[in-house]
């Protein structure tokens, strides 16, 4: 593969990738597990940022409607939110390579199975010591943000250069 970095210059730059039968079960986990140390690494030799849309971002990191900056000026936060930007994917992308749902799990699960009237079928029911609970509102919280997460990554993926 040749990478070009400018109009006259290029290097040839080795590119390798197997993929396996099992890399394409859960492409989304298999991608995550790339994508993540990439974004850390990607970040951490910043150059630049892009101009990030207000809705993005949390409120305190919007550029400010009276800002009438010139030709090449940024606003105080320019910078900020596009790391923020890069934080939540980062963030989003992490959350995918562990099994963050089981922070919302809580006490001990007792189930057995019963034949079902359906031959072939068995009926899951819960046991005398079951407690075992799913926090759905707050799992729901969690799995919005890494949503938007993804999100971000799909909108400013061709900002992801240096």
């Amino acid at each position: 593969m040749k990478v070009y970095i400018g109009p006259y210059d290029n290097i040839e730059q080795k590119t390798e990738v197997t993929i396996d039968d099992y890399d394409t079960y859960s492409v989304d986990h298999t991608l995550a597990k790339i994508i993540e140390p990439l974004l850390i690494r990607f970040a951490t030799d910043l150059k630049g940022a892009p101009l990030v849309d207000n809705e993005d971002v949390p409120v305190e990191l919007w550029r400010p409607e009276e800002w009438d900056g010139g030709l090449g000026d940024v606003d105080p936060n320019h910078h900020k939110r596009w790391d923020w930007v890069i934080n939540e994917m980062i963030w989003s992308f992490h959350q995918k390579n562990y099994d963050w749902e089981e922070h919302y799990y809580r006490g001990e699960s007792d189930v057995y199975f019963e034949a079902s009237e359906e031959e072939g079928y068995t009926v899951m029911k819960k046991g005398p010591n079951d407690t075992f609970i799913v926090d759905l509102k707050e799992m729901k919280v969690h799995q919005d943000r890494m949503s938007n997460g993804f999100r971000l990554f799909g909108k400013y993926y061709e900002n992801l250069w240096t």
